[in-house]
């Protein structure tokens, strides 16, 4: 008897779920720089267009000057090809710009995480029928879909909205269906599933907690995606033009042939500011997936991977 103690003990400690990882987030910031980088200029860009209004030397439509003006200490960034400050114009577009990139992702969030969810776990025709539409949806070219439903739907801020979040839903789908058929084989679901819980239990109490930190990470990276499907609208044409955006600044100037007068303060500081956004959210997505798959690493080439280690007394 006591020699079968420790092993149901092991068996036991196999078989229970491994714990809810809700400071997941925070504990991969806190121990990446990549991601500590990444979140700092995220967040930066989002205090900024929280607090438009104050921090704007200008209002973004009031005429102060000629047209491209050059930069100054009046106007850090120029004027446009309106008069308008540049720096005021960065400053409210940056919330247009981060208000399609987070809810766009969030809206790709919901639709492929309920699809990878359903798909994985009841899985047979089910499973079946989901992924084929997703093979449907992989295969529309995105840039024409948006163009011919922005032309068609109408080009408001909600349209844009819903149309790059059912477009990017799929690899959201496709990658929380594979994490689920993992889950759902574990011994503590199937013992849960034996004592009669139901499908709604099993998966809000035990699938979608395993999967929420992988579905952050995937959140993370649909909002740069989101961020320059939006800007790629805007610059060809189909942004709403009653709003502001780093998209909408860029089709501005080259539309009204900024390049010709050397004017480039009106087309370089708009496309720094995506740059950065899609950076920040790449290096914070990145750094979400190596922490929850280590393998993930090998796919990624970095100098800070490699390193020189000593063996007998000689580097290698």
């Amino acid at each position: 008897m006591t020699g079968t103690a420790p092993v149901l003990a092991d068996e036991q400690d196999l078989e229970a779920p491994p714990p809810r990882r809700g400071s997941f987030v925070w504990s991969v910031i806190k121990g990446q720089p990549q991601a500590t980088i990444g979140a700092l200029v995220l967040l930066a860009f989002v205090l900024v267009a929280l607090f438009a209004p104050v921090i704007a030397p200008y209002d973004p439509r009031e005429k102060v000057g000629d047209v491209f003006e050059a930069p100054s200490s009046e106007h850090w960034l120029g004027l446009d090809d309106g008069g308008f400050d540049m720096l005021s114009l960065m400053i409210y577009g940056a919330r247009v710009s981060l208000i399609v990139g987070f809810a766009a992702a969030l809206v790709a969030m919901l639709i492929g995480g309920t699809v990878g969810l359903l798909s994985g776990y009841f899985g047979g025709k089910t499973d079946t029928v989901l992924m084929r539409m997703t093979d449907y949806f992989i295969v529309i070219p995105d840039i024409p879909l948006m163009l011919v439903v922005a032309a068609i739907w109408g080009r408001s801020l909600t349209n844009i909205i819903l149309i790059i979040g059912v477009i990017y839903w799929t690899t959201t789908a496709r990658v929380i269906r594979s994490q689920v058929l993992s889950v759902r084989e574990r011994v503590y679901v199937q013992r849960t599933r034996a004592l009669g819980a139901g499908h709604w239990r099993i998966l809000s109490r035990h699938v979608l907690p395993q999967v929420a930190p992988l579905l952050v990470a995937i959140t993370v990276l649909s909002v740069a995606v989101a961020i320059f499907a939006e800007t790629a609208i805007a610059f060809l044409g189909l942004g709403d033009p009653t709003l502001i955006s780093w998209g909408k600044l860029i089709e501005n100037a080259f539309s009204r042939s900024a390049i010709s007068v050397d004017a480039w303060w009106a087309i370089v500081p708009p496309g720094l500011a995506v740059v950065a956004v899609v950076l920040a959210c790449t290096m914070l997505g990145r750094s979400l997936e190596d922490a929850l798959n280590p393998r993930l690493r090998v796919g990624h080439l970095s100098v800070r991977r490699f390193r020189v280690r000593e063996v007998e007394g000689k580097s290698l």
